[in-house]
Protein backbone atom coordinates (compact mmCIF):
# COMPACT_ATOMS: atom_id res chain seq x y z
CA UNK A 1 0.00 0.00 0.00
CA UNK A 2 1.31 3.40 -0.86
CA UNK A 3 2.71 5.50 1.93
CA UNK A 4 4.20 8.95 2.28
CA UNK A 5 6.51 10.87 4.59
CA UNK A 6 4.71 12.72 7.41
CA UNK A 7 5.22 16.52 7.33
CA UNK A 8 6.57 18.01 10.57
CA UNK A 9 3.39 20.10 10.95
CA UNK A 10 1.23 16.98 10.84
CA UNK A 11 3.42 15.26 13.43
CA UNK A 12 3.14 18.30 15.71
CA UNK A 13 -0.64 18.36 15.32
CA UNK A 14 -0.81 14.67 16.19
CA UNK A 15 1.15 15.30 19.39
CA UNK A 16 -1.07 18.25 20.34
CA UNK A 17 -4.14 16.10 19.73
CA UNK A 18 -3.35 13.68 22.55
CA UNK A 19 -5.90 15.21 24.87
CA UNK A 20 -8.69 15.38 22.32
CA UNK A 21 -12.05 13.76 23.01
CA UNK A 22 -11.94 10.03 22.09
CA UNK A 23 -14.82 7.62 22.51
CA UNK A 24 -16.81 10.09 24.56
CA UNK A 25 -14.06 10.67 27.15
CA UNK A 26 -13.52 14.23 28.26
CA UNK A 27 -10.33 15.82 26.93
CA UNK A 28 -9.48 16.99 30.44
CA UNK A 29 -9.26 13.39 31.71
CA UNK A 30 -5.63 12.20 31.82
CA UNK A 31 -4.98 9.40 29.35
CA UNK A 32 -3.63 7.09 32.05
CA UNK A 33 -7.02 7.25 33.81
CA UNK A 34 -9.04 6.48 30.69
CA UNK A 35 -9.77 2.76 31.04
CA UNK A 36 -7.41 1.69 33.82
CA UNK A 37 -4.60 -0.59 32.64
CA UNK A 38 -5.94 -0.43 29.09
CA UNK A 39 -5.49 3.34 29.18
CA UNK A 40 -1.92 2.94 30.40
CA UNK A 41 -1.22 0.47 27.59
CA UNK A 42 -2.65 2.87 25.01
CA UNK A 43 -0.61 5.72 26.42
CA UNK A 44 2.56 3.60 26.28
CA UNK A 45 1.80 2.50 22.71
CA UNK A 46 1.27 6.06 21.53
CA UNK A 47 4.44 7.16 23.28
CA UNK A 48 6.43 4.47 21.49
CA UNK A 49 4.97 5.51 18.13
CA UNK A 50 5.99 9.14 18.73
CA UNK A 51 9.45 8.21 19.95
CA UNK A 52 10.00 5.51 17.29
CA UNK A 53 7.85 6.45 14.29
CA UNK A 54 7.36 4.13 11.31
CA UNK A 55 10.11 4.42 8.74
CA UNK A 56 10.15 3.94 4.97
CA UNK A 57 11.79 0.56 4.19
CA UNK A 58 13.59 2.17 1.26
CA UNK A 59 15.14 5.37 2.61
CA UNK A 60 14.34 5.54 6.32
CA UNK A 61 12.17 8.65 6.15
CA UNK A 62 9.25 8.87 8.58
CA UNK A 63 6.37 6.98 6.94
CA UNK A 64 2.63 6.68 7.34
CA UNK A 65 2.72 3.20 8.87
CA UNK A 66 4.94 0.15 9.26
CA UNK A 67 5.96 -1.53 5.97
CA UNK A 68 4.83 1.46 3.89
CA UNK A 69 7.16 3.23 1.49
CA UNK A 70 7.39 7.00 1.19
CA UNK A 71 6.12 8.56 -2.03
CA UNK A 72 9.59 8.90 -3.55
CA UNK A 73 10.59 5.27 -2.95
CA UNK A 74 7.17 3.96 -3.97
CA UNK A 75 7.50 5.76 -7.29
CA UNK A 76 10.80 3.95 -7.96
CA UNK A 77 9.33 0.48 -7.42
CA UNK A 78 8.08 -1.34 -10.52
CA UNK A 79 5.42 -3.86 -9.52
CA UNK A 80 5.20 -6.82 -11.88
CA UNK A 81 2.15 -8.54 -13.30
CA UNK A 82 0.73 -9.97 -16.54
CA UNK A 83 1.43 -10.04 -19.38
CA UNK A 84 4.57 -12.01 -18.64
CA UNK A 85 6.39 -15.20 -19.59
CA UNK A 86 4.69 -18.29 -18.17
CA UNK A 87 8.11 -19.76 -17.46
CA UNK A 88 10.38 -17.13 -15.91
CA UNK A 89 8.00 -14.21 -15.35
CA UNK A 90 9.85 -11.81 -17.67
CA UNK A 91 7.34 -9.03 -18.56
CA UNK A 92 5.99 -8.84 -22.11
CA UNK A 93 5.34 -5.58 -23.93
CA UNK A 94 1.93 -6.91 -25.01
CA UNK A 95 -0.34 -9.85 -24.21
CA UNK A 96 0.80 -13.03 -25.98
CA UNK A 97 -1.56 -15.39 -24.19
CA UNK A 98 -1.63 -16.99 -20.77
CA UNK A 99 0.87 -19.77 -21.53
CA UNK A 100 3.23 -17.82 -23.80
CA UNK A 101 6.94 -18.14 -23.10
CA UNK A 102 9.87 -15.90 -23.85
CA UNK A 103 12.63 -16.97 -26.25
CA UNK A 104 14.99 -17.94 -23.44
CA UNK A 105 12.44 -20.29 -21.85
CA UNK A 106 11.56 -21.82 -25.22
CA UNK A 107 15.25 -22.43 -25.91
CA UNK A 108 16.02 -23.79 -22.44
CA UNK A 109 12.84 -24.56 -20.45
CA UNK A 110 13.23 -24.17 -16.67
CA UNK A 111 12.62 -27.20 -14.47
CA UNK A 112 10.09 -25.36 -12.32
CA UNK A 113 6.48 -24.62 -13.22
CA UNK A 114 6.76 -20.86 -13.35
CA UNK A 115 8.54 -18.05 -11.52
CA UNK A 116 6.91 -14.89 -10.19
CA UNK A 117 8.31 -11.79 -8.48
CA UNK A 118 6.54 -8.88 -6.82
CA UNK A 119 8.81 -6.15 -8.21
CA UNK A 120 11.59 -5.60 -10.71
CA UNK A 121 15.09 -5.47 -9.26
CA UNK A 122 16.16 -1.85 -9.02
CA UNK A 123 17.51 0.77 -6.66
CA UNK A 124 14.85 0.50 -3.94
CA UNK A 125 14.23 -3.24 -4.26
CA UNK A 126 17.98 -3.85 -3.96
CA UNK A 127 18.28 -1.54 -0.94
CA UNK A 128 15.52 -3.39 0.90
CA UNK A 129 17.19 -6.76 0.21
CA UNK A 130 20.57 -5.52 1.45
CA UNK A 131 19.03 -4.12 4.63
CA UNK A 132 17.27 -7.41 5.24
CA UNK A 133 20.26 -9.67 4.50
CA UNK A 134 23.18 -7.67 5.87
CA UNK A 135 21.60 -4.96 8.01
CA UNK A 136 19.79 -7.26 10.39
CA UNK A 137 16.43 -5.66 9.58
CA UNK A 138 14.37 -8.83 10.06
CA UNK A 139 11.07 -6.89 10.02
CA UNK A 140 11.65 -6.21 6.31
CA UNK A 141 10.76 -9.84 5.65
CA UNK A 142 7.13 -8.91 6.26
CA UNK A 143 7.55 -5.78 4.12
CA UNK A 144 8.51 -7.83 1.07
CA UNK A 145 6.11 -10.68 1.85
CA UNK A 146 3.06 -8.42 1.66
CA UNK A 147 3.26 -7.69 -2.10
CA UNK A 148 4.44 -11.25 -2.75
CA UNK A 149 1.25 -12.66 -1.19
CA UNK A 150 -0.87 -11.54 -4.15
CA UNK A 151 1.11 -13.89 -6.40
CA UNK A 152 0.91 -16.96 -4.17
CA UNK A 153 -0.81 -19.87 -6.00
CA UNK A 154 -4.25 -20.51 -4.52
CA UNK A 155 -3.64 -24.27 -4.35
CA UNK A 156 -0.19 -24.18 -2.76
CA UNK A 157 0.45 -26.96 -0.22
CA UNK A 158 3.77 -25.88 1.24
CA UNK A 159 6.24 -22.98 1.24
CA UNK A 160 9.91 -23.98 1.06
CA UNK A 161 12.62 -21.30 1.37
CA UNK A 162 15.87 -21.56 -0.57
CA UNK A 163 18.33 -22.73 2.11
CA UNK A 164 21.69 -21.30 3.13
CA UNK A 165 24.69 -23.50 3.81
CA UNK A 166 25.07 -24.11 7.55
CA UNK A 167 28.28 -22.05 7.75
CA UNK A 168 26.68 -19.04 6.08
CA UNK A 169 23.61 -19.44 8.27
CA UNK A 170 25.87 -19.50 11.31
CA UNK A 171 27.74 -16.35 10.26
CA UNK A 172 24.63 -14.38 9.25
CA UNK A 173 22.41 -15.65 12.03
CA UNK A 174 19.31 -16.17 9.88
CA UNK A 175 18.12 -17.13 6.41
CA UNK A 176 16.30 -14.20 4.79
CA UNK A 177 14.31 -16.54 2.52
CA UNK A 178 13.09 -18.45 5.59
CA UNK A 179 11.99 -15.20 7.25
CA UNK A 180 10.05 -14.22 4.12
CA UNK A 181 8.45 -17.67 3.92
CA UNK A 182 7.40 -17.42 7.58
CA UNK A 183 5.79 -14.04 6.96
CA UNK A 184 3.95 -15.43 3.92
CA UNK A 185 2.80 -18.44 5.92
CA UNK A 186 1.40 -16.17 8.62
CA UNK A 187 -0.46 -14.06 6.04
CA UNK A 188 -1.79 -16.94 3.90
CA UNK A 189 -2.20 -19.88 6.24
CA UNK A 190 -0.03 -22.05 3.96
CA UNK A 191 2.55 -23.98 6.00
CA UNK A 192 6.26 -23.23 5.69
CA UNK A 193 9.10 -25.71 6.26
CA UNK A 194 12.58 -24.13 6.48
CA UNK A 195 14.31 -27.45 7.15
CA UNK A 196 12.92 -29.57 4.31
CA UNK A 197 15.44 -28.44 1.68
CA UNK A 198 19.13 -28.29 2.59
CA UNK A 199 22.25 -26.98 0.88
CA UNK A 200 24.64 -29.92 1.15
CA UNK A 201 27.74 -28.10 -0.01
CA UNK A 202 28.96 -24.55 0.25
CA UNK A 203 28.96 -22.52 -2.98
CA UNK A 204 30.69 -19.20 -3.71
CA UNK A 205 28.60 -16.04 -4.23
CA UNK A 206 27.04 -16.01 -7.70
CA UNK A 207 27.33 -12.28 -8.29
CA UNK A 208 29.36 -11.46 -11.39
CA UNK A 209 28.85 -14.92 -12.94
CA UNK A 210 27.07 -15.56 -16.22
CA UNK A 211 24.06 -17.92 -16.47
CA UNK A 212 26.13 -20.99 -17.38
CA UNK A 213 28.66 -20.43 -14.62
CA UNK A 214 25.86 -19.94 -12.10
CA UNK A 215 24.15 -23.17 -13.18
CA UNK A 216 27.42 -25.12 -12.93
CA UNK A 217 28.19 -23.67 -9.50
CA UNK A 218 24.89 -24.69 -7.87
CA UNK A 219 24.37 -27.99 -9.71
CA UNK A 220 23.84 -30.73 -7.14
CA UNK A 221 24.18 -28.32 -4.21
CA UNK A 222 20.68 -28.99 -2.82
CA UNK A 223 18.86 -32.03 -1.50
CA UNK A 224 15.73 -32.84 0.45
CA UNK A 225 16.28 -33.94 4.04
CA UNK A 226 15.81 -37.71 4.29
CA UNK A 227 13.00 -37.56 6.84
CA UNK A 228 11.01 -35.20 4.56
CA UNK A 229 11.00 -37.25 1.37
CA UNK A 230 7.82 -39.15 2.22
CA UNK A 231 5.96 -35.92 3.04
CA UNK A 232 6.69 -34.38 -0.38
CA UNK A 233 4.84 -36.90 -2.52
CA UNK A 234 2.29 -35.18 -4.74
CA UNK A 235 2.69 -31.81 -2.99
CA UNK A 236 2.46 -28.45 -4.77
CA UNK A 237 5.50 -26.57 -3.53
CA UNK A 238 6.21 -22.84 -3.67
CA UNK A 239 9.94 -22.13 -3.52
CA UNK A 240 10.62 -18.81 -1.75
CA UNK A 241 13.64 -16.56 -2.32
CA UNK A 242 14.51 -12.87 -2.15
CA UNK A 243 15.89 -12.23 -5.67
CA UNK A 244 15.52 -14.18 -8.94
CA UNK A 245 18.45 -13.57 -11.28
CA UNK A 246 19.35 -16.26 -13.83
CA UNK A 247 17.14 -18.96 -12.35
CA UNK A 248 20.09 -21.28 -11.69
CA UNK A 249 19.42 -21.60 -7.95
CA UNK A 250 15.68 -22.10 -8.50
CA UNK A 251 16.35 -24.84 -11.06
CA UNK A 252 18.79 -26.65 -8.76
CA UNK A 253 16.31 -26.52 -5.88
CA UNK A 254 13.47 -27.65 -8.14
CA UNK A 255 15.48 -30.65 -9.31
CA UNK A 256 15.93 -31.79 -5.69
CA UNK A 257 12.27 -31.24 -4.83
CA UNK A 258 10.98 -33.10 -7.89
CA UNK A 259 13.41 -35.97 -7.27
CA UNK A 260 11.86 -36.28 -3.80
CA UNK A 261 8.34 -36.49 -5.26
CA UNK A 262 6.96 -32.96 -5.45
CA UNK A 263 4.17 -32.76 -8.03
CA UNK A 264 4.74 -29.11 -8.88
CA UNK A 265 7.26 -26.43 -7.97
CA UNK A 266 6.60 -22.75 -8.57
CA UNK A 267 9.01 -19.97 -7.60
CA UNK A 268 8.03 -16.81 -5.75
CA UNK A 269 10.46 -13.95 -5.02
CA UNK A 270 10.47 -10.35 -3.87
CA UNK A 271 12.38 -9.06 -6.92
CA UNK A 272 13.62 -10.34 -10.26
CA UNK A 273 16.33 -9.03 -12.53
CA UNK A 274 14.86 -8.12 -15.90
CA UNK A 275 16.59 -9.01 -19.16
CA UNK A 276 19.28 -6.48 -20.02
CA UNK A 277 19.22 -4.81 -16.61
CA UNK A 278 22.37 -4.55 -14.46
CA UNK A 279 22.56 -6.61 -11.27
CA UNK A 280 24.97 -7.74 -8.56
Amino acid sequence: MRGGAIPPQAAAMAIEDVGAVHGGTCAATPLWRQGGMGGIARMFGRGVRWALPSRCPGCGAVAEADHRFCGACWGKLRFLGPPWCAGCGEPFAFDRGENARCGACLDSPPRHDGARAAVAYGEIARRVVLRLKYGGRAALAETVARPMARLLPADADLLVPVPLHRWRLWSRGFNQAALIAAALAKASGVASDPTLLVRRRRTPPLRGMGPRARAKTVAGAFEVAGRATAALGGKRIVLIDDVHTSGATADACTRALRKAGAARVTVLCWARVLAGEPHD
